[in-house]
């Protein structure tokens, strides 16, 4: 697809903007004088130093926060980078950021260290430019540590990978590399685990980012992928433009079919051209990737295991007699191998036991009807859920549309096309489960 006129000038634009920032503001090093560590310093502020970032900070120091952990932190974020990136970290051991955590901006603007020219926007939450960058303290540490490691992807990205891509990349992957959760029983203190995908609300409070999705897919406006690849610079000032971006750099770096064309695009420039260069390659199958993402935004919870929830489209064959799937209990929607034309009639029936994780250190066996000790979407886990992929007429939101569940049932397609099976429960909890059932098709 061809990026629009006004998008190019305006990411040119905004690469001049960010070249005259770093120049003009704080043009002595780090550590000189007149440097934003002297500044600080004069200006009675709280100096927090690490490998690669220098913290600056009006915040009180309060036992428990956790700010002086946040340079460690970053240390341990930026080796992560470096990774996702393939960027030797040994040869950049010198690179570092400057960040300003404000609790009151006037105080950063007399000491000058926030730029009162209008060259630094007034941001809401926070802002940067090139290496330097500028946060609003947040009542809650999470989401104050996430805010910081979103700035200094973009710290990382500006100046190691001289990054000018379109808007969706450049947010969506600054929310992507600070997913994390802290692991608090490490040896040496809370340690930076790197979470795509945050494994549980309490590890990022505040996010909000898939609720967010959530609530959208809920309401019928959830986001195909050409949606988010076309967000214009401004739609970041919402929410769901941030959720909605992160949502589609996490499927591409994370879904098996799509993550090799997207590591691939990764490794080349990050400018203007990326969408196109990522959607022009020919391993690039664009209905299968905007079926995939929409599939993704479906079932999206916390945990989501991409390889698990991998969907097979292929259309089987038309079930014109009994037919027997197998289906899995560790595993997202399954092909059942039979595809039914719209208003056919079909009659389903279970069998088997499954293990669907553990409680009070036993495993959890079930039936196809499912337990009801524990409930996913408003139905029992391990219940048996039979249904197609539903693509509406009327360009409302494609969807798994339940047809039957249970141990045996019988129901009429609702479109042309092949049946899928699985296990209710959520995509972040398959791992565990162990075992299958044998659903029997008869037309």
């Amino acid at each position: 697809m061809q990026a629009r006129p006004r998008l190019r000038v305006w990411l040119s634009a905004l690469a001049l903007v960010l070249a005259l920032v770093s120049a003009l503001v704080w043009p002595a090093g780090p550590a000189g004088a007149g440097s934003p560590v002297e500044l600080a310093r004069r200006a009675g502020l709280r100096v927090l130093e690490g490998r690669h970032l220098t913290l600056l900070t009006d915040r009180p120091a309060r036992d428990g926060d956790g700010v002086p952990d946040l340079p460690g932190l970053f240390d341990e974020a930026f080796a992560a980078w470096c990774r996702h990136y393939h960027v030797d970290p040994a040869a950049h051991a010198d690179w570092r950021a400057v960040g300003c955590l404000i609790v009151d901006r006037e105080r950063f603007r007399a000491a000058g260290l926030l730029p009162v020219d209008g060259v630094v926007p007034d941001f809401e939450n926070g802002f940067c430019a090139a290496d330097r960058f500028w946060l609003v303290d947040q009542s809650n540490p999470d989401y104050r540590r996430h805010l910081l490691l979103h700035e200094g992807v973009h710290a990382f990205t500006l100046t190691l990978r001289s990054a000018a891509a379109p808007p969706w990349y450049t947010e969506g992957i600054a929310e992507l590399l600070a997913m994390h959760r802290l692991d608090r029983a490490a040896a040496r203190g809370a340690r930076f685990v790197p979470t795509p995908i945050p494994e549980r609300p309490g590890d990022v409070e505040q996010l909000g980012r898939i609720e967010t999705l959530r609530a959208l897919s809920a309401a019928g406006r959830a986001p195909g992928l050409e949606d988010v690849f076309a967000l214009p610079p401004a739609a970041h000032r919402e929410l769901s433009a941030y959720a909605a971006s992160w949502a589609a750099a996490a499927f591409l770096a994370g879904h098996p079919t799509h993550r090799t064309a997207f590591a691939a695009a990764e490794r080349g420039p990050l400018d203007r051209d990326f969408t196109n260069r990522l959607t022009g390659t020919p391993e690039w199958d664009g209905p299968r990737a905007s079926r995939d993402f929409a599939a993704f935004l479906d079932d999206l919870d916390y945990g989501y295991d991409f390889d698990r929830m991998a969907v097979d489209w292929a259309p089987g064959r038309p079930l014109a007699e009994p037919h027997t799937a197998t289906v899995a209990a560790d595993r997202g929607w399954q092909n059942a191998g039979s595809m039914l034309a719209a208003g056919q009639a079909c009659s389903f029936r279970a069998t088997g036991r499954t293990t669907v994780g553990r409680a009070a250190g036993r495993d959890l066996e079930s039936g196809p009807d499912g337990i009801t000790l524990r409930w996913h979407r408003g139905r029992p886990v391990g219940r048996l859920l039979v249904a197609q992929w539903v693509e509406p007429a009327d360009g409302s939101l494609p969807s798994f549309r339940v047809l039957g569940e249970g141990a045996a049932g019988r129901f009429t397609a609702a479109a042309a096309g092949p049946l899928y099976c699985k296990l209710n429960e959520s995509p972040g909890e398959l791992a565990d489960n162990a075992g299958g059932l044998t659903v029997s098709l008869t037309p």
